[in-house]
Parts: C-alpha cells; sequence; structure tokens
C-alpha cells in the first residue's frame, strides 16, 4: 500500500491545502500529522497567546478529521528525526507539505529535503499560504521591492497560479498512537485566558464563518469604519490567517464572488484585498531580508540612541501610561489577544518615538500577547511605525494621541470599554484627563495619580526629543560626526 504524511504546521485547515489534495490524489493512504517543536522557532518560539490559539486550532482540525473517519497524529519533535521515524515504522514512501518562510523555517524545510533524500523518500512542497511565492516578485533590476505600492502593483500583473480545492470526504484512520493535546501544555497554567475565550473561536470551521459574516455585514461599510476602533468594523481573520485556518486565495475569491453578484461593491473588496497585500509584502521583505526581525533595515538608524526605560515599557505593558487611548489599546491586547489596527500604529508611535525605546521590545510584547502574532508582519509593521524598515513612515510622523483618540475615538466609547475608571469624564476630557478643570474631575470622583496614572511621558517634550534624535543620527550617518574608533 502506497502510505504518504501530510506534515502540517500553520496550514491547519483541510479546504484549499494543496499539499493535502495531491497526497490524497497521488497516495493510497494518507497520515497527517502535526509535530509540536517550538524550540525549531528559536528565537521566536510562539507566544502565550498564539499557544492558546494554537491548541484550539488543534482541536476544531481534529474534530474535522474524525468527522471524515480519519485521525491527525500529534508529535512531540523534532521534527526530522520524528518524521523519518514515522516514514520507517510506516513505510511511508512520500512527504507533503506546504512551504512556510520565515528563517528558521526554512532552514529546517531544506535539512528535511537533504535527510529525506539520504534515506530515498520523496518530498512534495506547496505554496498554500501565500498569493505569491516569495522571491516570484522583483524590479526590473531583478532585486526585490522596497517600496509597498511599487510591489502590489507589479504582483497585481501576475496572473495568479491557484486551483481551489474543496476538503476532501473522507480521509484514514492509521490507529497510531498519537500525543495527548493537553500533553503539549499549550494552554496556560492560571486562566488568564477568560477575555479570548470571549473574544475568539479558532478553528478552520469559525475562519470560513467569519469570512462569511464579512461579506454579509462588513465590506459595504469596510473603508468608512475600519479605522474606528469602538466599532466591529475590520475582518478580524488575521488570527485565521495566521494560523492557515484559512488562506488569501479565499478571501479574495468569496470577496470578488460577492462583488460580481452586487452583494459587495468593488472599491470595499479591493480596499480589504490590498491588506492582503501588505502581508504578501511583509513576507517577501522577510525573505529577502531575513535579519527584519531583529536588525534594523535603515542604515541611518544605525546609531540611533534608543532609551532603556524599563519603567516606561512595564507601564506601556501594562496600561497604565496616562495616556488614555495608549492604556485603553494595552488592555484590550491583555484582555482580548487582539488589537485595533489603528490602535496599534498609536500604541506603537508613543513607545519608539516619545518614549524612544527600541522596536523591538514592542515586537517582542506584541508577539507574546497577539493572537495574531506573525514574524513577517510583525517585523514590517514595527520597524514601519519606528520609521527603521522599508518603506517606513517617515521618523518625524509621530502619531499624536490625543488628537488620534479625538478623531477615532470621539465619543469615548473605546476609551469607556477598556479604561471604566474614566467613563464618568465628559467627552471633552476623556482624551487627557489630565489636563480636565478640577472641578470637572472633583465631580467625577477622580484622582490623576491615584484612581488613574498622570501621564507617564510629556507629549510635546519627548516629541522635540525623538526629532533631536533622530537629527543627530543622520548627521552620524553622513559623517558629520567622526568617530573615534572608525
Amino acid at each position: 500500500m502506497k502510505t504518504s504524511i501530510v506534515w502540517l504546521r500553520r496550514d491547519l485547515r483541510l479546504s484549499n491545502n494543496p499539499a493535502l489534495h495531491r497526497a490524497l490524489s497521488n497516495s493510497e493512504r494518507v497520515i497527517l500529522l502535526y509535530i509540536h517543536a517550538p524550540q525549531e522557532s528559536a528565537p521566536w518560539q510562539p507566544g502565550a497567546a498564539s499557544r492558546w490559539w494554537l491548541h484550539h486550532s488543534l482541536i476544531g482540525l481534529q474534530q474535522s478529521v474524525e468527522k471524515r473517519g480519519g485521525q491527525l497524529l500529534i508529535h512531540r519533535g523534532p521534527t526530522i528525526s520524528t518524521l523519518l521515524h514515522l516514514c520507517q515504522k510506516l513505510n511511508a514512501g512520500a512527504v507533503y507539505w506546504n512551504k512556510a518562510y520565515t528563517p528558521e523555517e526554512i532552514n529546517l524545510e531544506q535539512d528535511l529535503s537533504d535527510q529525506l533524500a539520504e534515506h530515498h523518500i520523496q518530498h512534495h512542497t506547496f505554496h498554500g499560504s501565500l498569493l505569491h511565492p516569495p522571491g516570484s516578485i522583483l524590479n526590473k533590476e531583478g532585486n526585490p521591492y522596497r517600496v509597498f505600492t511599487a510591489f502590489w502593483n507589479a504582483s497585481q500583473r501576475l496572473q495568479l497560479q491557484h486551483t481551489m480545492f474543496p476538503a476532501p470526504q473522507r480521509l484514514f484512520d492509521c490507529e497510531l498512537e498519537s500525543e495527548p493535546l493537553d500533553a503539549l501544555e499549550l494552554l496556560p497554567m492560571i486562566g488568564w485566558d477568560t477575555g479570548l475565550r470571549q473574544h475568539w473561536q479558532p478553528g478552520e470551521k469559525y475562519a470560513l464563518r467569519q469570512l462569511e459574516r464579512l461579506c454579509d455585514e462588513l465590506v459595504n461599510d469596510y473603508t468608512r469604519q475600519r479605522d474606528y476602533p469602538a466599532i466591529n468594523g475590520t475582518a478580524r481573520l488575521s488570527p485565521h490567517l495566521a494560523f492557515g485556518e484559512i488562506t488569501p486565495q479565499q478571501i479574495i475569491e468569496t470577496l470578488r464572488n460577492s462583488f460580481m453578484s452586487g452583494a459587495v461593491h468593488g472599491g470595499a473588496s479591493e480596499a480589504m484585498i490590498r491588506q492582503l497585500g501588505w502581508r504578501e509584502f511583509a513576507y517577501h521583505t522577510l525573505y529577502h531580508f531575513p535579519q527584519s526581525t531583529q536588525q534594523v533595515l535603515n542604515r541611518r538608524f544605525e546609531h540611533f540612541p534608543w532609551q532603556n526605560a524599563p519603567s516606561l515599557l512595564e507601564a506601556w505593558q501594562k496600561g497604565r501610561t496616562g495616556i488614555p487611548i495608549i492604556d485603553a489599546g494595552m488592555r484590550e491586547l491583555w484582555y482580548s489577544g487582539w488589537m485595533h489596527n489603528r490602535v496599534r500604529m498609536i500604541v506603537a508611535s508613543f513607545l519608539c518615538k516619545n518614549g524612544l525605546v527600541p522596536w523591538q521590545e514592542g515586537a517582542r510584547w506584541f508577539w507574546d500577547t497577539l493572537v495574531d502574532a506573525d514574524l513577517a508582519i510583525n517585523s514590517l509593521n514595527w520597524q514601519w511605525v519606528a520609521g527603521t524598515g522599508l518603506d517606513a513612515a517617515p521618523y518625524f510622523r509621530i502619531f499624536n494621541p490625543i488628537t488620534q483618540s479625538h478623531k477615532f475615538d470621539a465619543d469615548g466609547r473605546y476609551i469607556r470599554r477598556w479604561l471604566p475608571e474614566l467613563t464618568s469624564l465628559p467627552n471633552k476630557h476623556i482624551h487627557a484627563p489630565w489636563l480636565a478643570p478640577a472641578s470637572v474631575l472633583q465631580a467625577c470622583k477622580l484622582n490623576i495619580g491615584i484612581d488613574y496614572p498622570e501621564p507617564a511621558l510629556d507629549l510635546k517634550e519627548t516629541r522635540k526629543q525623538a526629532l533631536a534624535c533622530f537629527k543627530g543620527s543622520q548627521a552620524i550617518h553622513k559623517g558629520k560626526v567622526l568617530d573615534i574608533n572608525p
């Protein structure tokens, strides 16, 4: 009997899974295998929120497989020795997988390919998580694009080479010993995950339901509502994409089918598809610049005087900076494992620019607390806000959190949701409570510094300081300041 193994990672789905589809087409028996080997992702092992999502996503996948008569094998790593052992035990002649694109995953796949070849075991790899394989979109000089708009325009000119595959009707029960999911210890020992359970339902089934909701309820208002954090106006598909419970191809096809049927208008659907383009850009950037997870890509920041500010970093992490829109976002993140995209930019700008805290510190915190933590996107977004990456926001563009709060949460609904201690403040003062008259604070029974913190930073002065640091680092880069030890 011709047996094959499908190695699953962040492609936890049965539909539109090219590796699974091809294995089923070419084999008499197919074994679905998930190998838990977080140590192989160092230094970017899954964070706490990602582990929570992974646990529940695997439950959903197990249930889907069992409904089709199959079994999902779960093993602990190391990956290569585990796969080689199972191939020998099952007399498997081939291993199928969908490619992954972090530097660690690329190296692992190359080593695995070499080992399988040495043991005369076939391997078949597929591109199942992106619209275009990294390295396939280059400029006329054969170099990677450094500007998103040019990259996206070039990708739009390419024809999508992807066939949609339905979920299989039947799978195989291999009746083999499998690691109990609880043994992976993905869930927290202390029950801090109440908010995650309230806000999310991991798994392919719920990813497809969310996509339906997107088309039925959201898309036509997307361009108008997506910037307002108090409104449920974003797609909320990012964690499902991060774990491969749904693919960008499925999203695009559904949106465009809805457009063709008249259910949604083209401007809204194309705006959402463009967000998928940013995800593509992130992965292509990581592929060409694997150092971008740790190092600045803009050399003008090689001498930037970042500050070691542990007390500010802790206040930011806990949502105790005294700036309401910042604290609301950070508390939303801690409780729900997610933060509205507009607020992500605001809190990141505050930390890196007003606080001069290295962007890597913020990236690490997001990595641990976001259910949609994605190494490529997380790195690109933080470098974008910090001004240190490709196609980054200019360093002098420093978000004013009070202005942003007035503009995108004018009635304070978002702030009140996450900062109940400020509930009684009038809209006029809720964005900057330390500026409220004493009579207003007294009427609201709010003591700044006791019930709610005083601002951790002076926004105006720290903006000046950040710009001065930027100018100084540029002078060093241009050689106007001589290094004592050149």
